[in-house]
């Protein structure tokens, strides 16, 4: 490494962390709203962590255990991930939307957390750029500095991409599931209520024999009619948490049936039926759309290599007899 590229790197640490030491001072750090107002709303002192049985146990219990690097390294991150998160989700904007695709794929994270996520994998795909600027500096192998420069840039949008992708391919997936339970759970339902439970006791009987996608959203609508909202309520937000038209449409009409007193036997049957209609056909869909898939290796990659094993040797004898 050159006497250049080693007073650069330095430089670019020495900076860093001078910018760090200067954004995460006193001064400079942001108090929040919350930490604010909160001792004017306490109703009681808080008291000594260093006198609560919980905490001194939790205490003694990590300390018995072996510290790793990791948890400091992570102790020491997270108040920049928070801060790095938070402005993005500030830049991105868009809030509402995320989070309620956030649901749609399990509502198991958050929108902190999955902007956390995506800072990680920006932080990833800069230091992919990184790497080959490293590698020109020190080795000279790799792109011009413009190009590396566009190319850290590039791997920070890309992991900030890649991130929401994956968050696509989340929702698809879990709703495939959601789509292979529903007839199961459907005619469940179906059979429930024709052997005289309540539509509550038969929800409670389907969500305690499945253990899928469906049956938790089954255990959630529950969730919901015992906190306060009707039972018409809980159903809809299943449809709500859900982009699948199929499934929309049997909430729906399990809805209509109960708001108007429709016997729910009959409604439930008819729909059962239905959603094993719209499964076949979506099977025949998928049958249709991987035969067409599976043309792809055979044309551009078994026709070739039959038409080269079948002509190469008549090429070879011509060119021998030729020459």
């Amino acid at each position: 490494m050159s006497l250049a590229a080693t007073g650069a790197l330095l430089g670019m640490i020495a900076g860093t962390g001078l910018v760090i030491v200067v954004v995460r001072s006193p001064r400079a750090r942001r108090i929040r709203y919350a930490d604010r107002v909160e001792p004017y709303l306490r109703d009681n002192p808080a008291p000594s962590r260093l006198l609560d049985e919980r905490t001194v146990r939790e205490r003694r219990r990590a300390g018995r255990a072996a510290p790793t690097p990791l948890a400091a390294v992570e102790a020491l991150a997270r108040p920049f991930l928070t801060d790095a998160a938070r402005r993005l989700d500030r830049f991105l904007g868009g809030r509402a939307g995320l989070a309620r695709r956030l649901t749609q794929a399990g509502g198991r994270t958050s929108v902190e957390e999955f902007r956390a996520q995506q800072v990680i994998w920006a932080v990833v795909g800069g230091l992919v750029g990184a790497l080959l600027l490293v590698l020109r500096a020190t080795v000279g192998i790799g792109p011009p500095p413009a190009v590396g420069v566009a190319l850290i840039v590039a791997g920070v949008a890309g992991g900030v991409v890649a991130r929401e992708w994956r968050l696509t391919r989340s929702i698809g997936e879990r709703e495939d599931r959601m789509l292979m339970e529903f007839p199961t759970v459907a005619e469940l339902l179906a059979l429930a209520v024709t052997a005289g439970e309540s539509p509550v006791g038969a929800l409670e009987r389907v969500a305690r024999l499945t253990h899928g996608e469906l049956g938790h959203e089954l255990r959630l609508a529950l969730a919901d009619a015992r906190a306060g909202a009707t039972l018409v309520q809980a159903l809809e937000g299943i449809a709500n948490r859900t982009t699948l038209t199929s499934l929309a449409r049997f909430v729906d009409g399990m809805a209509v049936a109960i708001e108007r007193g429709t016997p729910l036997a009959d409604v439930l049957r008819a729909q059962a039926v239905d959603v094993r209609e719209a499964g076949r056909r979506q099977l025949l869909e998928a049958g249709g759309r991987k035969e067409i898939a599976m043309m792809v290796p055979v044309v551009f990659l078994v026709l070739p290599t039959t038409v080269i094993f079948a002509f190469y040797p008549a090429l070879v004898s011509f060119t021998f007899f030729a020459q």
